[in-house]
């Protein structure tokens, strides 16, 4: 017979199904065996030469030790407790590593490298000084990061090392994790996650397409902080009887009124001058979102894409703009839905056995995005509630028939739609004509 036998086991000849599934063994004894693959009473002894597996039990002198180098199933969760099972990597060559998991931070990363298997070749931690150098020394391979800060950065400086660099959703990563959570595990997770078939992946961006994001993100700050002002002022003038109505228009004409003689009055002197120094900021910040209008509006017109899709009724040059510079390609999606889904403009499902249950919209995605195609969206449909809506339209029909704000965000997602196919035709927004009766 083939093979070999252990000391203290007896050989018999191997089922056939068995022998079929599991070539490599030859023999197998009928010793009380955790481990076995055909059950607790029996497992199977195995040839010197394989090189797959190497697994030893000498029962009669020595508790049994088994090495697993993460082929096949491991082994059973008593054993790992035990000690009597040891976990290690196997050492390989480097030019055998097709893929590293990279888990990234400011100052320590962690790198995961497999093979064409998913068997783990090394797991290394490297400092922030050594990670240029580290990758320049391996082979070109596919590098894995999650898409979070700094993700970008460090793809540019790997691609340029010559790796293929491959972005992933960290929520897409998550359920590889196995366990616990430290940046081994992470990292490893990261490579798993980019080893299968059906993963998407997060185009890299270029300098100038986060330099050009960066615009719109800066300018969100301001109005966020601009409100946050507005609603200060508000509220601290109701603490002493004064009601300054909503908006900033409205908000803006306080600067001339907290200098007549009523509120003049009524208002301690400490108080004004906190009035004063937050309507001076108020003022500043209008004048820098003025200024980054400006700028948009010039990017507008100089880009072509901006002014295509300026032809679409509800978009304007700062979603035109926005959409050009934070939108990936369109490409990336197969189909328009593709690209509405993605955007977050599309209800949640929860179907389950053959029972279709949709939700409100998923708002996944880029909320930027999503936000500014519904402020467009809401603008189309006020204007056709107060003067009407062409006869004959989409927009007309659903109108009679569903509430306002359902309307709005189902035009958003229509939009959405539109904005895919002018990005991939090249082609201006032709208005639908209605059917003739």
């Amino acid at each position: 017979m083939v093979g070999s036998r252990e000391r203290g086991h007896s050989s018999k000849s191997i089922p056939s199904a068995v022998a079929e599934s599991v070539p490599l063994f030859r023999q197998y004894c009928s010793c009380e065996c955790p481990m076995s693959p055909i059950g607790p009473s029996r497992h199977f002894a195995l040839p010197h030469d394989s090189g797959r597996y190497r697994g030893k039990a000498n029962i009669a002198s020595e508790s049994r030790r088994w090495v697993y180098d993460g082929v096949d199933a491991p082994p059973t969760a008593s054993m790992c407790q035990s000690g009597d099972v040891e976990h290690h990597l196997r050492e390989a060559s480097v030019s055998e590593v097709i893929i590293i998991g990279l888990d990234i931070a400011k100052h320590v990363f962690h790198a995961h490298g497999a093979d064409g298997r998913g068997r783990a070749m090394f797991s290394k931690r490297i400092s922030r000084g050594k990670l240029l150098d580290f990758f320049a020394a391996q082979p070109s391979c596919m590098v894995a990061l999650e898409a979070c800060g700094g993700a970008h950065h460090w793809a540019r400086q790997l691609t340029q090392l010559g790796h293929e660099v491959r972005l992933i959703p960290p929520a897409y990563v998550k359920p590889f994790v196995k366990r616990q959570k430290n940046d081994a595990i992470d990292a490893e997770a990261i490579c798993e996650a980019a080893l299968r078939p059906s993963m998407r992946f997060v185009a890299v961006k270029s300098e100038e397409q986060q330099a050009a994001g960066l615009v719109f993100r800066t300018r969100d700050l301001l109005v966020r902080q601009r409100t946050q002002l507005i609603n200060a002022v508000r509220g601290h003038l109701t603490e002493y009887g004064w009601i300054a109505p909503k908006g900033p228009s409205h908000v803006a004409r306080l600067a001339d009124l907290i200098e007549e003689e009523d509120m003049v009055s009524s208002l301690p002197e400490a108080a004004r001058v906190m009035f004063r120094l937050m309507l001076d900021l108020l003022a500043g910040l209008n004048n820098r979102i003025a200024d980054l209008d400006k700028e948009i509006a010039r990017r507008a017109r100089e880009d072509e894409v901006s002014r295509r899709l300026m032809t679409i009724p509800g978009i304007g040059p700062i979603s035109a703009t926005a959409i050009a510079a934070l939108a990936p390609p369109a490409e990336t999606f197969a189909k328009g839905r593709d690209f509405a889904a993605w955007l977050g403009l599309t209800p949640l499902q929860k179907s389950t056995g053959g029972k279709q249950k949709l939700g409100a919209t998923s708002k996944m995605g880029e909320r930027t995005l999503r936000r500014l195609l519904i402020i467009g969206s809401s603008a189309v449909v006020q204007q056709a509630s107060k003067r009407g809506a062409p006869k004959g339209s989409w927009l007309e029909q659903i109108l009679t028939r569903k509430p306002r704000m359902l309307v709005t965000v189902a035009l958003a997602n229509k939009m959405a739609r539109i904005v895919w196919a002018l990005l991939v035709k090249r082609e201006n927004y032709r208005a639908p004509v209605a059917a003739r009766a």
